[in-house]
């Protein structure tokens, strides 16, 4: 077990290299830069711009430098310094800005996962076990709907519905004035009262598709022969069910990790625009677009960082669940 967790962690410091380097290139890769895209958001504004301020900005910022000379300089101050450098569009350090966030961030996006996996697993044990049932036909329906709905289309009807049969303000994690103040009692009721329209749209998104998953790996479990086996010592159905179906049957939860690990520090961006949510998905758009290349290069590093660490994790569980992997 121990030479089977070393051999994951050898792989990942290459790769974490490799992770760098392609942040770092898929950032240069559109035309123009961040000097170019700032002299036509200012022409778009109507100013007049003088001749060689492109020129200008780019030099200021280092941007007419070779790019090798750019990543040296740019990962050498994140490994030495922890710096990921100054964002070029709001003029503050990369690291604030995505800190200020992050918390948010991983809240909404840990509670909803943890609630996709609350709805998910017990329904879909329960469709394969009930298979053609009317609940089985039920949540089949769900889970298509579920899947073909947008989010966000969900978000604003929730809005919708909540603000014409409520009158609930729900955009935004706060409302105005308790947006800036510190924290009590009154801004976690607060926070409570908005949170949940996030939560039930990005969980029942999540949830009608793993339903579908987890019905279908419990269907190949249920008639293996071991659990014939089970129930012809006397044990009732749902303790064979719970006890061994279900734990092979989650294997597929455990894979995820890989990638759930990151989804946690992105968040669904689309979701977030339309909720008007204070988290990292709105800002790295934003980063995107403008070419901010040390906010979006950060943005870019540490979730290729966190889907490595993610499937280290999703590995060192699948084999400590099914020994039969680490010998794979």
């Amino acid at each position: 077990m121990i030479s089977y967790i070393l051999n994951r962690i050898a792989w990942a410091v290459p790769m974490l290299f490799l992770v760098s380097v392609a942040s770092f290139a898929v950032i240069q890769l559109p035309p123009g830069d961040f000097a170019s895209a700032m002299v036509a958001e200012m022409r778009t504004q109507g100013d007049v711009v003088p001749e060689g301020t492109e020129e200008r900005i780019r030099h200021e910022y280092g941007l007419d430098r070779p790019i090798y000379e750019q990543y040296v300089s740019w990962m050498g101050k994140i490994v030495l310094h922890g710096d990921f450098g100054t964002s070029l569009g709001f003029n503050q350090p990369v690291s604030n800005l995505i800190w200020d966030r992050l918390f948010l961030t991983v809240s909404i996006s840990l509670a909803s996962l943890i609630l996709t996996w609350v709805i998910a697993i017990p329904i879909g044990v329960y469709a394969a076990a009930r298979q053609y049932s009317f609940l089985d036909y039920f949540f089949t329906i769900f889970g298509f709907i579920g899947r073909g709905f947008p989010e966000f289309l969900s978000a604003l009807i929730l809005m919708w519905f909540a603000y014409s049969w409520f009158g609930m303000n729900v955009g935004g994690l706060f409302s105005p004035e308790m947006q800036n103040a510190p924290w009590s009692l009154a801004k976690v009721i607060d926070l409570a009262n908005h949170l949940w329209i996030p939560l039930l749209v990005l969980a029942s998104s999540g949830a009608a598709g793993l339903i579908r998953i987890v019905r279908a790996n419990m269907l190949d479990e249920l008639n293996k022969p071991y659990v014939e086996t089970a129930l012809s010592q006397g044990l009732t159905e749902w303790s064979v069910i719970w006890r061994y179906p279900v734990r092979v049957a989650l294997n597929p939860f455990i894979s995820t990790i890989g990638w759930a690990l990151p989804a946690l520090i992105s968040g669904d961006v689309i979701t977030s625009v339309v909720l008007n949510l204070p988290t990292t998905g709105p800002l790295l758009l934003k980063a995107l677009q403008s070419q901010d290349m040390y906010l979006s290069g950060a943005f870019i590093l540490i979730l290729g960082a966190f889907t490595i660490i993610g499937t280290i994790v999703s590995d060192i569980l699948l084999a400590i669940s099914d020994p039969r992997i680490r010998y794979r």
